[in-house]
């Protein structure tokens, strides 16, 4: 389906975030993955959903299409707290935040710092801590077949502590999907380049969380604190962010909900979008309300 995007910058105080809105309705913020990518790499996925919904896709703070800012605002609560600065920019009233990998990071940071301010978040394939990732992403990736990707995977994430260029990263992207989706020669990689070209890659913002373990997440403890409605999404194969780890989410936030998808890796909305859609619809449709 074919959707206009309306693009435009928003002042939140010490920088403008880039966002593209799709659609009306029920506001839905959307958070990318990365760190270092922009509202791209949500390709056409979530269009369906612009016929209740108006998708407020973010570039996030020094990403894609955004402004620059200082070296020291980079960092996971800065971003959570630029989720609730948005809304405020934008006049929200009720809305729903979701979040995906790194972006999933930060919507679950938004809702452990400031409760009840979004109606809605949705985890997709993240984790409460980072000592769900390490052993277990290194595990999988010893595992991981063919050896050849498993090899091309292990070298390109040794090259984005020093990536320089946005060429640079668009071949780690690319190195690194097949890691991502459930079957590794998946024919859906190449659709999904294809589907989320244009992204504008930021360099400086990967080589910067790449040497700081991508953000620290750390707010288990503190998930008893969320008192909003929380969608956590796993897939069954994802080699990065567990299922357990999507439990330990689910268990840890009052009457949280965990949809796993059995058919996937890491790229839930794209290796099973039907259904990813249909559970997205169905959670926003019962809490919107209030």
């Amino acid at each position: 389906m074919s959707v206009s995007t309306d693009s435009h910058h928003v002042d939140i105080g010490d920088t403008r975030l880039h966002i593209a809105e799709r659609g009306s309705g029920y506001p839905l913020i959307a958070l990318h993955g990365g760190p270092g990518l922009d509202y791209h790499t949500w390709g056409d996925y979530l269009d369906p959903l612009t016929d209740a919904y108006r998708l407020i896709l973010v570039d996030q703070r020094a990403q894609g299409l955004s402004d620059e800012a200082h070296e020291d605002t980079w960092t996971l609560k800065q971003m959570a707290h630029d989720v609730k600065l948005l809304a405020e920019a934008l006049h929200l009233d009720r809305y729903a935040v979701l979040g995906h990998s790194y972006g999933s990071f930060v919507a679950l940071q938004n809702a452990v710092d400031f409760p009840g301010a979004a109606a809605q978040t949705i985890v997709s394939s993240g984790v409460p801590s980072a000592r769900y990732l390490m052993g277990y992403v290194n595990s999988c990736l010893n595992a991981f077949e063919p050896i050849e990707l498993r090899e091309q995977v292990k070298a390109s994430w040794a090259k984005e502590s020093s990536v320089q260029t946005q060429a640079d990263f668009e071949v780690i992207m690319h190195e690194q999907l097949p890691f991502h989706f459930s079957n590794p020669l998946d024919p859906r990689i190449p659709e999904y380049e294809g589907r989320s070209a244009g992204a504008i890659y930021s360099p400086n913002v990967l080589r910067h969380f790449a040497k700081e373990e991508y953000g620290g997440i750390e707010v288990e403890a503190q998930l008893p604190s969320v008192q909003h409605p929380v969608l956590v999404l796993a897939g069954r194969d994802d080699r990065t962010c567990s299922v357990e780890a999507a439990n330990a989410i689910a268990a840890g936030i009052p009457g949280a909900v965990l949809t796993v998808f059995e058919h996937s890796g890491h790229m839930t909305y794209v290796e099973e979008n039907d259904k990813y859609l249909s559970v997205l619809r169905a959670f926003l449709d019962k809490h919107r309300g209030g």
